[in-house]
């Protein structure tokens, strides 16, 4: 089992505003010191936005390059994706990553609400996705689709609309799946195949019901703990693991608790506590 860390399990997120904003120095030497040896990029610009530069930060921490979180308008026939995502494939060449985990931005900022897409918008997005796919399989990286609360992809409707209309792959994000409505073993039952990387968080049912009906929106959510470490929640990872196995995967699970903190927490403490749990479960989990 390949267990890679993200930043996002240290409250370092894209949105404006989401709380202390913890050091990449801190970060990932405490991914190193719990036995991880592979991490995402996190958002843009936490790490250089200069490929040289973002290679050389993560390199110091002897950390394999997983991939990146990127987020892009795909389904405003007025807005082409692929020269953001080429100069990013080419920050991918010299600073590592092999996916390309895609979310499809709402254009709104951060995650609390989006836009419905029209019939035009979907078919844009389902050909945005392909040549997305296509772009990146040229330069030997694969890109998957991350469904995730707050952008265009986001129910499991929408999720399974995307995958029965494109080609693209599988992020199967857990917890951003169940948010939006998902039986996620279900889900892996049908489309094993296409998952390419897991995202492994772990939720408090309880509360991830509340988003759908508008009664907690997302940061409300995160705020509150919605999200919980692995074993500690209601996800079913064994069952998931399981099936995954079956299916021939072979990708990275990602250790993802989307939080959110506010001020820089003591040495030796703080949310590496939660990761280093999440980690041991996982690893429980290894056959």
């Amino acid at each position: 089992m390949k267990i890679a860390g993200a930043p996002i399990s240290w409250g370092v997120c894209e949105v404006p505003g989401w709380g202390y904003q913890m050091s990449p120095e801190r970060v990932l030497t405490e991914m190193k010191q719990i036995g991880l040896t592979a991490t995402e990029f996190g958002p843009q610009g936490w790490l250089p936005l200069e490929a040289e530069a973002r290679a050389t930060e993560v390199a110091k921490y002897e950390l394999d390059v997983v991939g990146a979180f990127f987020l892009a308008i795909m389904h405003d026939p007025e807005t082409d994706p692929i020269p953001a995502v080429q100069k990013e494939l080419d920050a991918f060449e010299v600073a590592g990553g092999k996916y390309l985990i895609l979310a499809a931005d709402s254009g709104v900022e951060g995650y609390d609400e989006r836009p419905v897409l029209d019939e035009k918008g979907w078919e844009t997005l389902f050909t945005n996705l392909d040549r997305i796919s296509a772009a990146c399989a040229e330069r030997n990286v694969i890109a998957c689709l991350h469904p995730h609360w707050g952008t265009m992809v986001q129910n499991v409707d929408e999720v399974e609309r995307v995958l029965d209309n494109s080609k693209v792959g599988l992020c199967l994000d857990t917890g951003h799946l169940a948010c939006g409505g998902a039986d996620v073993v279900e889900l892996v039952n049908k489309y094993a195949d296409r998952v390419d990387i897991v995202h492994a968080k772990d939720i408090h049912k309880e509360m991830t019901d509340k988003l759908l009906p508008g009664e907690l929106t997302w940061s409300e959510g995160v705020k509150a703990g919605m999200f919980a470490p692995i074993g500690e929640g209601d996800i079913d990872f064994a069952e998931i693991v399981n099936k995954l196995d079956e299916a021939g995967f072979d990708g990275y699970y990602v250790l993802e608790q989307d939080i959110m903190i506010d001020e820089e927490p003591p040495a030796n403490g703080g949310p590496v506590v939660d990761v280093e749990k999440s980690l041991e479960a996982l690893k429980t989990l290894d056959k």
